[in-house]
């Protein structure tokens, strides 16, 4: 650490070329606490400041060889933290400007100088540069203070960090052990759904294919781990509160189902979240299954839910129990195949199903099932108001009781339509047609399609 400058330790170097300005200089200094040098010109004045500390140089302005603005110029260069003050015997303005700006000097003062004066401007020129320099030592104390201040907080972070380190390693543990627990519990809830299915014909066994399909869903749009494994435990036991049913209401289709049966089946819903809840890991899981059958326009049950109102998860699981139930004859009297359950669906967009979700449903299942009709764009899904002469079926239509009306490949007349209108009018029914319009080009259609 620097003690502070005193009087008696500023070293003052006089440069003039006429030896009686030095001495006056040095007369008019004799009685100041000062060291004094004195040189006749600048090239002693540099040696001078080699071999000494010098705190302030005075030069006059106008010296033979190198002049007074360029000397301090030099000494600003080589030892900034001395001061500079300029002697002017004459109105040179260009020199007092040069040494302004290179030499960055103090104070300039025109000759001849009010000794008084003289004097006061060396004390406050010796007092800026106690001030600059004490500015400096504490400038580099506070550094040295945060550079210790920093090195302790490193081995604090150190130690916060492995101390956090031991912490989170022994939470992870307790996270692996959750999670692996919860894993269990999704086995555990298949090993449950295999024993539901010991009830229900093979022909009309649906946790499979439902839990494939949320599965499937949940992996393509990453709806994470937590979402995914309760959407899998739902789809392994959305039917389990079917489980007191007889094998005659478990087997017959909900639409015909009528009075106390359609109510009983309007329970199992709750029954199922019921059997579930004393169970922590499934009680998400359990939420889902009371709402999968609430309905988008708010016409489901049990709780009437409506729109966003009702979780995501249930919305997603109605879709997927709904068409594979279409297709196991759980819902009408007669067994849809997959092209006309995902088309039944799709009608129904924005009435049970979010229209959102639903298209995204849609999207999945058609990737799933390349071979489906909706997966080729050639193909037109209509009703029979808006079918057309000389379209083609590209699929077998069946009357709702599965009688054939019209052969795939068969080629429509205006007649043919009007027929089909009449009749649907008849049975009160609407169908819906595969076709393919006709080619502009006149190239012959295929009468198949896979």
């Amino acid at each position: 650490m620097n003690a502070p400058l005193l009087a008696h330790d500023a070293t003052l170097l006089l440069v003039d070329d006429e030896e009686n300005i030095l001495k006056s200089l040095r007369r008019l200094l004799r009685q100041e606490p000062y060291e004094i040098l004195m040189a006749d010109g600048a090239g002693q004045a540099l040696q001078l400041l080699e071999a000494h500390r010098v705190d302030l140089v005075i030069s006059d302005a106008r010296m033979p060889g190198m002049d007074g603005a360029s000397l301090l110029s030099e000494v600003q260069q080589r030892w900034p933290e001395c001061m500079r003050i300029l002697l002017t015997g004459h109105a040179d303005i260009g020199t007092t400007i040069k040494a302004i700006n290179q030499g960055q000097i103090f104070r300039y003062i025109s000759k001849p100088w009010d000794d008084d004066e003289l004097r006061l401007i060396i004390r406050q020129a010796l007092a800026f540069q106690h001030s600059e320099r004490e500015r400096q030592r504490l400038e580099r104390l506070t550094h040295e203070q945060n550079q210790h201040l920093q090195e302790l907080n490193t081995t604090l972070e150190q130690r916060v960090r492995s101390r956090t380190a031991e912490l989170q390693q022994t939470a992870d543990m307790l996270d692996m052990a959750y999670e692996e627990l919860k894993r269990s519990y999704v086995t555990a809830t298949e090993v449950f759904s295999s024993l539901v299915n010991l009830r229900i014909p093979r022909d009309k066994q649906s946790n499979g294919a439902v839990i494939a399909l949320v599965r499937a869903y949940a992996e393509q749009h990453g709806l994470g781990e937590a979402s995914s494994r309760d959407l899998a435990m739902a789809a392994a036991l959305y039917n389990v509160g079917k489980l007191t049913w007889s094998d005659s209401l478990l087997n017959s289709p909900a639409d015909l189902l009528y009075k106390h049966e359609r109510e009983r089946y309007r329970q199992y819903p709750v029954l199922g979240e019921s059997l579930l809840m004393s169970l922590e890991p499934l009680q998400d899981a359990a939420r889902l299954i009371r709402h999968h059958q609430e309905r988008w326009d708010g016409g489901g049950f049990p709780d009437r839910l409506k729109g966003e109102a009702i979780p995501l998860g249930a919305r997603l699981l109605k879709l997927a129990v709904d068409f594979i139930e279409l297709q196991c004859g759980l819902v009408l009297e007669r067994k849809l195949n997959r092209d006309e359950a995902l088309l039944l669906v799709q009608k129904y967009s924005g009435k049970l199903y979010d229209p959102q979700l639903c298209e995204s449903f849609i999207e999945l299942c058609t990737t799933l099932a390349p071979d489906l009709t909706l997966a080729d764009p050639s193909i037109l899904v209509l009703d029979t108001r808006r079918l057309m002469p000389d379209m083609r079926l590209a699929r077998d239509l069946r009357a709702d009781n599965g009688t054939l009306l019209l052969n795939e490949g068969k080629q429509l007349t205006q007649a043919l339509i009007n027929k089909l209108i009449t009749f649907e009018e008849s049975e009160g029914a609407q169908y819906t047609l595969f076709v393919r319009s006709p080619d502009p080009t006149g190239a012959p259609l295929q009468e198949t399609i896979r």
